[in-house]
């Protein structure tokens, strides 16, 4: 994630939509780790980012797992989900994101986010320019049992 926020510097790609691409990747990675790579210290878990000036961002991210089909996940809204301590974030990627949608049998995660209409209207963040690159997240540092967040 550090190398996504890195080439964000110059706020050129998400201006405005930040905290809302920021945390839509941190779920994303969270999910990787935990649900698709099992917590394996030895699996990777590869993220490539790609920014499009003026027209926004498109991040994928791909875990080695077994995948899953996005239907089959609850409602985190449904009464009984309510008190649940997780199960929210494919939610809170599809309400941060314009696009977000799963490939390769649930393995991957394709978001994508343009920017913002009106940047002073709109929370700003750390995370500011995503330009094309990848990057493979080493889960080892994940292994203590919580992802970095």
């Amino acid at each position: 994630m550090r190398y996504c926020h890195e080439r964000n510097a110059n706020g050129e790609c998400v201006a405005g939509n930040e905290p809302a691409v920021e945390l839509s990747l941190q779920e994303a990675l969270s999910n990787a780790v935990i649900h698709g790579n099992r917590m394996d210290a030895h699996t990777l878990v590869q993220i490539h980012c790609q920014c499009e000036l003026g027209k926004g961002v498109s991040i994928v991210v791909t875990d080695h797992g077994q995948g899953f089909d996005p239907k089959t996940v609850p409602d985190p809204l449904a009464v009984e989900r309510l008190a649940a301590e997780h199960g929210r974030g494919i939610r809170l990627m599809k309400l941060a994101m314009d696009e977000v949608s799963f490939e390769l049998g649930g393995t991957e995660v394709r978001m994508r986010k343009g920017p913002a209409r009106n940047p002073r209207t709109e929370l700003r963040g750390p995370l500011n320019n995503i330009r094309q690159g990848a990057l493979f997240a080493d889960t080892r540092r994940h292994a203590r049992g919580r992802p970095e967040r």
